[in-house]
């Protein structure tokens, strides 16, 4: 399926957000640790939520939970300390994404994990037991979700756990994310240096309500971008003291004309920016780089990102999805450093009718649609991979005042 889309000339609304993905996936771990009789309210409706919370309420011993890497990687810790035998497996995609260091920590701490089919790579085969916690070191340039999925474990492991981060921290903001979120839950932690130190106290069930996702939040400030002077943009249920790092998003906009007010959520208002060129290191939040990368390319604002490493270990590889999805639209975009992206402003002939893909890649495709401000009808083929995270995308979009056919 392919949707072609059609921009308004402005855009006037409120849009209600999903609940943050990245506070549902963690608090349902948290949650199912804590033997709580609570229910999590204002679940995230994503399939990767969706996932994980099938999975938690399971009878079963097998899972297949897609391309949800998330889950994959919080259940593999959480499975590894649950008494019995357990298999996990995922989408071809998910089969080759590493998960290795993940599997060699738990190993460090007493997990008997197995490889079915490639080594360091799901499916894995899990033989669940009580674990004893020590000191493991990791590098801090790993998926923030290897560091979150073992110390949501270590308040029940004997001994709690320790890790020592070598090197630069990526991801910061998840992790500590996940740390408040383990605290709120009773548990005992301490981030000092590079240790993170929790103890082996475990939790105590509470009540918990998950606020909006700043990530998707991003697709609303990218359109406001691209429609300077002619948008006005209510989002209920952002909070300024958030816990998730893509809050950021409001400064970075700030910096591309999009202003933004508290007040009930987010009131937002655009204006064309006079910024000739933008520097961002997006080592803390990586999944706003899709978003930044096409608002500043549309919007004819030459940049230089940094920081964005993990993007080649995502759903996709999403900084060669970029650039070959970019070039269809006229501009050349480079990687001329690991975690690098540049545009000087280069352009070559953009194509006659696009056709963006999105590579089963739910951020390629909410970070494409609203390019129809700039290019209308463009085709987003396969738009049903925004159910991952934001499964309402395009009826909030037809909300705010596009035309989206079906071809």
């Amino acid at each position: 399926m392919q949707y072609k889309i059609f921009p308004p000339e402005t855009v006037n609304a409120s849009i209600q957000l999903p609940a943050s993905k990245s506070i549902s996936n963690r608090v349902l771990i948290i949650n199912a640790l804590a033997y709580s009789a609570h229910d999590v309210k204002n679940l995230s409706e994503s399939d990767d939520t969706q996932v994980m919370l099938k999975a938690l309420s399971s009878n079963g011993t097998k899972f297949d939970i897609g391309p949800a890497g998330t889950a994959m990687r919080f259940l593999t810790a959480f499975l590894s300390k649950i008494i019995g035998e357990w298999e996990i497996t995922g989408s071809e995609r998910m089969k080759n994404r590493p998960i290795k260091l993940l599997v060699d920590a738990l190993h460090e701490l007493g997990a008997k994990i197995e490889y079915l089919e490639k080594e360091g790579y799901p499916p894995l085969k899990i033989y669940g037991s009580s674990l004893k916690g020590k000191t493991i070191e990791l590098e801090g340039n790993v998926s923030s979700q290897y560091i979150s999925a073992l110390l949501m474990i270590g308040p029940c492991m004997e001994n709690g756990i320790s890790i020592r981060l070598k090197n630069k921290v990526i991801s910061r903001p998840y992790i500590e994310m996940t740390l408040s979120l383990m605290k709120y839950f009773g548990a005992k932690v301490n981030w000092e240096g590079d240790t993170i130190s929790v103890t082996g106290d475990g939790y105590t069930p509470q009540e918990f309500f998950v606020e909006s996702d700043w990530s998707a939040a991003s697709y609303w400030y990218e359109i406001a971008a691209l429609l300077p002077g002619k948008t006005t943009l209510h989002l209920p249920d952002l909070f300024e003291d958030s816990l998730q790092g893509d809050c950021a998003v409001k400064d970075i906009f700030e910096s591309l004309g999009v202003h933004s007010q508290f007040n009930g959520g987010i009131r937002m208002t655009s204006e064309k920016t006079g910024n000739p060129t933008f520097e961002y290191n997006f080592i803390n939040q990586p999944d706003l780089a899709q978003t930044v990368v096409v608002a500043c390319a549309l919007n004819g604002i030459p940049f230089r990102f940094t920081g964005l490493q993990s993007l080649r270990i995502k759903e996709t590889d999403r900084i060669s999805a970029l650039i070959n999805e970019l070039k269809k639209l006229g501009f050349v975009i480079t990687a001329p450093d690991d975690g690098v992206m540049e545009w000087n402003g280069e352009t070559c002939t953009p194509e006659t009718n696009p056709i963006i893909d999105t590579y089963d890649d739910h951020r390629m495709a909410m970070a494409f649609a609203p390019a129809a401000i700039c290019f209308p009808g463009i085709v987003i083929d396969e738009p049903g991979v925004v159910s991952k995270s934001y499964p309402r995308y395009w009826d909030d979009l037809k909300k705010a005042g596009f035309t989206i056919e079906t071809l």
